[in-house]
């Protein structure tokens, strides 16, 4: 006969599993979409455009991060009283903070990770941009890839320093973005 600690572990299981799954899934779909989304129109832009939208996409990537670490470090405690008074998006704090492995996992490697992916492939459309536009013959892309390496890294670094000191800020701001969007389950 089982006992309830290996129901719980059954479960748990069950529920990772369900959760690879699922990233694994929206992962790729996400990744084709947005790939397309970004990459194709881009070959069609100016060089000023193009590299607009490469430094949304970092700082996308940047902003999710900061969510990642923010949910990670904040404490839950911080919202119990919130949602004891009904403040709007308390209750979904405290479920973001209880699910920090998950929500990081998806803001930190699943939409980090295709911001970065994404920004190597716009890098490239730049690269050969600017090849093209200046009618330069050796092979922009390296030194192209080593800045958007920089900023990343570096934005992030930043990023990481600002999701500890503020945490709760910013995990009680996300939790209110949620709420107003009804991007939560209740």
């Amino acid at each position: 006969m089982k006992t309830k600690k290996q129901d719980n572990k059954s479960e748990d299981s069950s529920s990772n599993i369900k959760w690879i799954i699922t990233v694994l899934i929206v992962t790729f779909l996400l990744s084709l979409l947005f790939s397309y989304i970004s990459t194709e129109p881009i070959k069609k832009l100016n060089l000023f455009p193009a590299i607009i939208i490469l430094f949304a996409v970092l700082i996308l990537g940047v902003i999710f991060d900061i969510i990642a670490v923010a949910v990670t470090v904040a404490e839950e405690e911080n919202f119990h009283a919130k949602a004891t008074k009904k403040v709007k998006g308390a209750k979904t704090s405290v479920k973001l903070i209880r699910n920090s492995h998950k929500v990081s996992n998806f803001c930190a490697d699943v939409i980090g990770d295709i911001c970065g992916v994404l920004s190597g492939a716009i890098s490239a459309i730049i690269a050969s941009k600017i090849a093209a536009s200046y009618n330069i013959s050796f092979n922009i892309q390296f030194i192209i890839s080593a800045v958007v390496a920089s900023l990343t890294v570096s934005g992030k670094a930043v990023g990481k320093v600002i999701a500890k000191k503020y945490s709760t800020n910013i995990v009680d701001k996300v939790s209110k973005f949620l709420h107003f969007f009804r991007i939560e389950k209740t």
